[in-house]
């Protein structure tokens, strides 16, 4: 080959070169980080799980120290393997961020070190504060303004927590450095320079998750955040879009690659499912259980106890596109408490194992309200309970129980979303970790009664935010480009009882619940949250 065949063909090699999107998923028990090609294939990823802390009952909190670190470290190590592969960080073109919702952090804007640890979104803490809030003037106009009721699960109520109980929440206030933030504000603050110019934003999906938001305007209402909830003078985060490009990474393996798309991880579980049209939903079975129907450009405040959410927002000029969602607050998180506080099993792959080798599960009902239910039920009250337990039960029993209760709650939410639409869905799009197993996954289509579709690449959170960040940089021109993503392999699992199965076993499941709920009375409400006095 002559010379300049070869300059030639090295020149060709270069305009064609291969382009990725990168994904930081920070999640509730574990961060990663993952490069995607433009198929929707992972090409490189890493992941580090971090500590959960448990100060008192119902408490959970996270370091936002570790949780930075973690992206970090994640972001190092899989763009090593990546360019171990013979890819440079440069074919990197963006870089998407997806996060756990609701998480709250407080830090100070002179120093950007954090005030206390974050409190998570399944922290149920807040309930006195709740009962407070609920009964303050005016608290009727909160849901039909933001969309959600007053819970203990969003934001704006732990920060009232973190407000009146950390001293140095107080006195930072006071100076007016106060920054607030969920997770995807406090990583993009540090990614972007921290005290040295980083962002103070957060987009659109996650501020409709703070209830400072007019769901209607994305923008915060001065109604909501100054006289309700009494949030005057702290820095809030600056609302943006879902898709555009905040800034570049000024150091580290990607240095000088945009920052291009933000989204809540179940908003980006229903992008990376591409239920882009009105109707289309999803289920995400992770450390929570939450379900997302599109509903389209108009909020639909819902009647039936699920929440009106921004399920994303393409670019600043762009109409938003909302959802309604119901949340579970334990799902695979269930899992992990049989394995780790109860010793039932090993690992998370064995409890399918053990539910298969039984037909049902002895007339064993486990509500697994360890913080309360989420909808359509919205009980704080609720705790964990198993009913029904026998001479008869064995641990493969209470393993099935324990799948079977975010199966049933999802079949609670399905109703919800049914009577909201007036259009039942006729298939479910799945992912999340507990997906994996075939067991759940028909189960659940049994429990429902309707076909549970679920994708050969389940990191459908991940690369929903990689499609965010990729859309803004043109590395897709639209969403008809993303038609051809991710779709291989699909799986789909259809019901194999009859009606008369499913409403005898989802009664049993309500007499449950009722069973479940009022178990905390007032003044043991009170003792659980009596060590937020000893802070």
């Amino acid at each position: 080959m002559s010379p300049s065949n070869s300059d030639e063909t090295s020149s060709s090699s270069t305009m064609t070169r291969e382009q990725f999107v990168g994904a930081i998923d920070q999640g509730t028990t574990s961060t990663r980080f993952l490069i995607f090609n433009t198929k929707g294939e992972i090409e490189a990823s890493h992941q580090i799980e971090f500590t959960q802390h448990y100060p008192h009952p119902s408490w959970v909190e996270h370091d936002p120290q570790e949780i930075l670190d973690t992206v970090m470290s994640c972001i190092q190590e899989a763009v090593k393997d990546f360019e171990g592969k013979g890819h440079s960080a440069s074919d990197i073109k963006a870089v998407g961020l997806t996060n756990q919702r609701e998480t709250t952090v407080v830090w100070d804007k002179k120093t950007g070190k954090p005030l206390h640890n974050a409190i998570v979104w399944s922290d149920a803490r807040t309930v006195k504060i709740v009962e407070r809030l609920k009964k303050k003037a005016g608290s009727e106009k909160v849901q039909p303004l933001c969309g959600l009721p007053i819970s203990t699960y969003f934001a704006a109520v732990k920060l009232v927590w973190l407000l009146e109980h950390v001293q140095e929440v107080k006195e930072c206030r006071a100076r007016g450095d106060l920054c607030f933030g969920t997770i995807d504000s406090w990583v993009l603050y540090n990614l972007t320079g921290g005290v040295n110019g980083g962002l103070h934003i957060t987009d659109a999906s996650n501020a409709s998750r703070t209830m400072l938001c007019d769901v209607r305007t994305l923008k915060y209402d001065d109604w909501l955040v100054n006289d309700f909830f009494e949030f005057s003078g702290i820095n809030l985060p600056k609302v943006v879009s879902s898709s555009e490009v905040y800034g570049e990474i000024p150091a580290g393996p990607l240095k000088g690659i945009p920052i291009a798309g933000v989204l809540g991880d179940q908003s980006a579980a229903l992008v990376g499912q591409q239920c882009f049209a009105p109707g289309e939903a999803k289920n995400t079975y992770g450390t929570g259980c939450f379900l997302l129907y599109n509903t389209g450009e108009k909020p639909v405040i819902s009647n039936n106890g699920l929440l009106t959410t921004v399920g994303y927002q393409f670019g600043p000029n762009a109409k938003p596109v909302y959802a309604l969602e119901g949340s579970i607050a334990v799902a695979g998180s269930a899992i992990k408490w049989v394995r780790d506080q109860v010793g039932l099993i090993d690992d998370a792959a064995q409890i399918g194992e053990l539910a298969s080798q039984v037909e049902d599960t002895g007339g064993v009902v486990f509500v697994t309200a360890f913080s309360g239910l989420f909808a359509p039920y919205w009980r704080d009250d609720a705790r964990g309970t198993i009913l029904g337990l026998t001479a008869y039960t064995n641990k493969k029993h209470l393993c099935r129980a324990t799948i079977e209760a975010t199966c049933f709650q999802t079949k609670a939410i399905l109703d919800a979303m049914n009577a909201d639409s007036g259009k039942p869905l006729t298939s479910l799009k799945v992912d999340g970790g507990m997906t994996n197993g075939d067991v759940c996954m028909q189960i659940q289509s049994d429990i429902l009664g309707i076909d549970v579709e679920r994708p050969q690449m389940r990191e459908s959170t991940a690369l929903g935010s990689a499609m965010a960040a990729g859309l803004a940089v043109g590395v897709w021109q639209s969403i008809d480009d993303l038609k051809e993503v991710n779709q291989k392999g699909k799986t789909t699992f259809s019901p194999q009882n009859d009606e008369k199965d499913r409403k005898k076993r989802f009664r049993l499941w309500e007499r449950a619940v009722d069973k479940a709920c009022g178990w905390m009375d007032e003044d043991e409400a009170d003792e659980e949250d009596s060590g937020a006095a000893k802070l």
